[in-house]
C-alpha cells in the first residue's frame, strides 16, 4: 500500500479547533489551538501533519512532511513482500501432477512465499478423509528442508488445509 499524500490532513486542512501537539523529536507538547500550532509549525518552517484524527483530540507531528514521506516509503518498501501461494489437490491425484504441484511448491517456498495446500473430497472421497491426510504427509516428506508446515492440517468443509512456511 503507497503512502499518498491524501492520505493526510496537512497544514490548512486540519480542522479541529484543537490538537495534541508532538514536535520534531518525539516529544509532547500538549493539547493547544490549532492555529497555534499551526504558528509553531511555521516558524521552524515545517509542516503540521495529523497523524491520528480519530484521537480526541486529534493528534498531530511538526515535522518535514516530504521527508517523512519519502522515510515511510522506503522503510515499506525494505519489509519483505511474503504472499500466499495456494494449490488444491484431490485424493485420488496422480503420482506425476503430484510431483509438478510439490516442485511448484518448493520453488514458491524458496523465494519466501507461503504455501497453502488444500485436499478436497468430493462425493464418495468423504468417505476415506485418511487418503487426504495421507497425500499431506507425502507433500510434507517431499517438501523437507524447504519448508515445514505451520500448523498441523486442518479440517474444513470438504477437505484439509495446511499451510507451509519457508525453513530459513
Amino acid at each position: 500500500m503507497a503512502i499518498t499524500q491524501a492520505s493526510y490532513r496537512l497544514n490548512q486542512q486540519i480542522r479541529s479547533p484543537q490538537v495534541r501537539v508532538i514536535g520534531e523529536e518525539g516529544e509532547q507538547l500538549g493539547v493547544m489551538e490549532t492555529t497555534q500550532a499551526l504558528k509553531l509549525a511555521g516558524e521552524k518552517g515545517l509542516d503540521l501533519v495529523e497523524v491520528a484524527p480519530n484521537a480526541q483530540p486529534p493528534v498531530v507531528r511538526v515535522l518535514d512532511f516530504k521527508k517523512w514521506l519519502f522515510q515511510r516509503e522506503k522503510e515499506e518498501k525494505k519489509q519483505p513482500k511474503t504472499t500466499l501461494k495456494e494449490f488444491r489437490i484431490r485424493p485420488n491425484i496422480g503420482g506425476k501432477d503430484l510431483e509438478v504441484r510439490v516442485e511448484r511448491a518448493e520453488g514458491f517456498l524458496k523465494d519466501g512465499h507461503k504455501v497453502k495446500l488444500t485436499v478436497l473430497f468430493r462425493g464418495r472421497e468423504r468417505a476415506h478423509p485418511e487418503l487426504g491426510l495421507e497425500k499431506i504427509k507425502l507433500v510434507e516428506d517431499q517438501l523437507k528442508g524447504v519448508g515445514k508446515p505451520e500448523k498441523e492440517p486442518k479440517s474444513i468443509g470438504r477437505g484439509y488445509e495446511v499451510t507451509f512456511i519457508p525453513v530459513k
